[in-house]
């Protein structure tokens, strides 16, 4: 069930969007922030949100993790005197101000890896959208190779994987190099999706065609997690079916 509403909340943001927020609301709401704001531990991260005309109801925050579900965090308005919050989510990590009627601020404080998320106000449309990734001396991923199953030079369809696992975060980024020069055609890399002990796992396939096929090439595997960047490379010839 998770993954499925997790799928349609990525797969249908626009139609949520039309069908969970009030009229009107989607096409106003901003964030002012760049689309993505990097921190180090303890720091403050500060979210400002323009509701343009929407100046009668209060401003609502929404949490969203890499392969996860949006959980309600908080909603505030200017008239009122406590910020009302949602289900495991309290002061003083989190707390809310209002500058205007239309202008608020979602504010979390000290922050934490585990306040990596995607961070919506009012509601589920892009530009009201901002991914806050908090990093730090982050502990290095477990990067596992899968070789291809089937033979590059006898299918068109032969890929080379390399999982992504223990990671504290949910956001990384994967490139892939042959013999040191990087490659984007034929790449694809999944959402993270998170565990129940809190660490995140992600897996990037690289196609492989006949022609490009060598058993002495090298192929790297490149996992950048906010400033920090770790890397995994190997031959076909060292391994049968997976290499650590």
């Amino acid at each position: 069930l998770s993954w499925l509403l997790s799928h349609v909340f990525t797969s249908h943001g626009s139609l949520l969007s039309a069908l969970l927020s009030p009229p009107g609301v989607s096409a106003v709401t901003v964030l002012t922030q760049p689309s993505v704001v990097t921190l180090t531990r303890r720091e403050t991260a500060s979210i400002d949100c323009n509701m343009g005309s929407i100046t009668d109801q209060s401003a609502r925050w929404y949490k969203q993790i890499p392969g996860g579900v949006p959980q309600f965090v908080l909603h505030f308005h200017r008239i009122w005197t406590n910020v009302r919050y949602g289900p495991g989510f309290s002061a003083p990590h989190f707390t809310s101000t209002c500058q205007s009627y239309s202008d608020c601020r979602l504010i979390i404080n000290n922050v934490e890896e585990g306040d990596s998320a995607v961070y919506y106000c009012h509601t589920w449309d892009d530009s009201a959208s901002v991914r806050v990734i908090v990093t730090g001396n982050l502990p290095p991923p477990v990067l596992t190779f899968y070789r291809p199953s089937t033979n590059p030079l006898s299918s068109s369809n032969a890929a080379l994987v390399c999982l992504a696992r223990q990671m504290s975060i949910g956001f990384a980024e994967v490139s892939w190099l042959v013999n040191g020069s990087r490659v984007t055609e034929g790449t694809w890399t999944s959402t993270a999706v998170q565990h129940p002990d809190k660490t995140f796992q992600l897996s990037s396939h690289l196609s492989l065609r006949a022609c490009d096929f060598s058993e002495e090439r090298s192929y790297t595997c490149k996992v950048t997690v906010g400033s920090s960047s770790f890397e995994k490379t190997m031959r076909m010839s060292e391994c049968r079916n997976t290499v650590e």
